[in-house]
């Protein structure tokens, strides 16, 4: 039976979305262009929240499905029944995306 991860506290399981490497002009970038600090991604889980100092849960601000900004600069890759996924805080998302873009 496959595992099912759980995201704690404040942290979020994410499904990274593969970068077109294109500019809004239309140029194709070669993969070795230098990467962008935002990338997008896909919430697959989310914890329940952090606790504050008074022991008062603060709920998440997203769920899964959403569609995500987020700086990869303090993610935890994880390959889980074969699908790559980050796990990441909640401070680490930038935007929630949302309309037309959002849906790949």
């Amino acid at each position: 039976m496959p595992r099912t991860l759980v995201p704690i506290a404040d942290r979020i399981l994410l499904k990274p979305l593969k970068e077109k490497h294109q500019t809004s002009s239309g140029l194709l970038l070669p993969e070795t262009a230098p990467e962008k600090a935002l990338l997008e991604g896909e919430v697959v889980a989310v914890g329940p929240g952090r606790l504050t100092s008074e022991g008062v849960r603060v709920p998440m601000s997203l769920k899964p499905g959403d569609h995500v900004l987020y700086a990869d600069v303090a993610s935890m890759p994880i390959t889980e029944n074969g699908i790559d996924y980050l796990l990441l805080g909640e401070p680490s998302i930038i935007a929630k995306v949302a309309g037309a873009a959002a849906k790949r």
